[in-house]
């Protein structure tokens, strides 16, 4: 085996093309063990974390947080052979005879040496020598480390809130150079005050009250950079911001389905007063102590029960063979907005849930998309959607179906308004359907009978023992 190995982004199994190296676990000079996960990625689903196959010393780390890169390229060196039993078999491929790393596609950037972190201070590697390859070990001396340099910029100006360059060589701890790349904040400008000149998360924050004090006076009307990730124009009036992971993949697959499925939407407006009361009943409910009942819980519910009364309308258009295919199980997604963005992830097999189980897939569900912890598995094969817009106060929205889906219901803002209950104007709990479908699968009929049982299940949810 050879002496310097280097572990290439692997394809974590959704068709992943490349990732965004999110955050390191390790640093330069740390040893590592077999299975030892050594980086995060964002992939434009998930949070993903890598281990490596080898045991060793970390050497190079070849890329930097917040870097998208393709699958197959080379992120990180390890030496193996740290005690130098074996042959040295030279520099890793990654760097040049020039001292240049070869990052992303292949360019080269200049390189920066890294320190050790947890190690003691020690004299300076012979390799940071400008004459000196990088990456080769010098006579009694650790390998050098090559870090990656700064991307160049892809406008004019900086923007007081860039992307965080987090030096190594400054002291913090890994959830302080998390908060300040989150924050943007380059932990070189802050000032430390932890014990041995270490930079606190309290530091950080105090240096980002500073910057944004500076901000508000520079651009009035409380208008400012206020997006991290992006490059300030010159004259300050434009952000510009890559498109990476979920927000891209998100574009991506509305645009398809936006211009591939021809949408229809239809609306229904519908008295949830009944259903209002059994939610209050269910929350004093012990059997329902452990789960959080809401009024969407019931509308997913009602949804489901109304997709196995009408079973034709849960089906996918196979555009290749030119088929349409009817799926006798009912994945059902539900839209989840998160830091990273809309993601839609489904519960497995929902159909055969009952209202408690239900309950707990959906808890379940939210907070792991909402932490950024959504698996590949769970972001395909859905079938059917639901999107609560009501949690924003909206009445209603005409969805766009997620690709491979054939309908979505956006389930509008519960509001008390007059409504006309048995002949007289009463203050009713009203509110907004809407049921987006693919009309290449979906006629008009079959699309308004689908939120007509769904509008009545939630005026009448008795109608639920009747329909199970």
């Amino acid at each position: 085996m050879p002496k310097y190995q280097q572990f290439k982004l692997p394809d974590v199994g959704e068709g992943l093309t490349e990732a965004d190296v999110a955050e390191w676990r390790v640093a330069v000079g740390d040893t590592v063990d077999v299975n030892h996960v050594i980086v995060e990625i964002e992939t434009a689903k998930s949070l993903v974390e890598l281990p490596v196959p080898w045991a060793g010393v970390v050497t190079e780390l070849l890329v930097r947080e917040g870097e998208t890169v393709p699958v197959g390229t080379p992120i990180v060196v390890i030496d193996v052979d740290p005690g130098g039993a074996a042959a040295d078999d030279g520099a890793p491929a990654a760097s040049s005879a020039s001292g240049d790393v070869l990052v992303g596609s292949g360019t080269k950037e200049g390189s920066t040496t890294r320190r050790r972190r947890r190690s003691a201070p020690a004299a300076e590697p012979a390799a940071q020598d400008p004459a000196a390859a990088p990456g080769v070990p010098a006579p009694q001396a650790p390998p050098a480390a090559t870090a990656p340099a700064a991307r160049p910029d892809r406008g004019q100006g900086t923007p007081a809130a860039s992307r965080a360059a987090v030096s190594p060589a400054v002291l913090a701890k890994p959830p302080v150079r998390k908060l300040a790349k989150d924050l943007g904040v380059d932990l070189t400008a802050v000032a430390a005050t932890g014990p041995g000149g270490i930079v606190t998360r309290e530091d950080v924050l105090a240096h980002t009250k500073r910057s944004e004090a500076q901000e508000l006076a520079t651009y009035p009307d409380d208008d400012k950079p206020w997006l991290a990730d992006g490059v300030v124009s010159a004259n300050g009036r434009q952000t510009r911001v890559p498109v990476r992971s979920v927000r891209r993949r998100t574009a991506e697959a509305m645009v398809s389905s936006a211009f591939t499925a021809p949408h229809v939407t239809v609306f229904h407006t519908v008295d949830v007063s009944r259903s209002m009361t059994l939610v209050a009943r269910l929350k004093e409910d012990r059997a329902f102590a452990d789960v959080r009942v809401t009024p969407l819980l019931l509308a997913a519910k009602a949804l489901l029960l109304a997709v196995r009364r009408h079973p034709e309308i849960n089906a996918s258009w196979d555009d290749e063979s030119q088929e349409i295919v009817y799926k006798h199980y009912i994945n059902l997604g539900i839209a989840a907005a998160t830091p990273r963005g809309l993601v839609v992830p489904n519960i497995k097999d929902a159909h055969r849930l009952d209202l408690h189980e239900l309950a707990t897939a959906i808890a379940g569900l939210t907070a792991t998309a909402r932490a950024g912890r959504t698996t590949p598995q769970d972001m395909t094969d859905g079938t059917v959607t639901i999107t609560n817009v009501g949690v924003f106060g909206i009445d209603t929205g005409t969805p766009i179906l997620n690709p491979g889906e054939s309908a979505i219901l956006a389930f509008g803002a519960i509001r008390k308004q007059p409504w006309v209950h048995k002949g007289k104007v009463k203050p009713r709990w009203v509110t907004q359907l809407a049921l987006s479908f693919d009309h290449r699968l979906v006629d008009g009929e079959l699309g308004a009978r689908v939120l007509a049982d769904v509008a009545r299940l939630l005026e009448n949810p008795d109608m639920g023992l009747v329909w199970s």
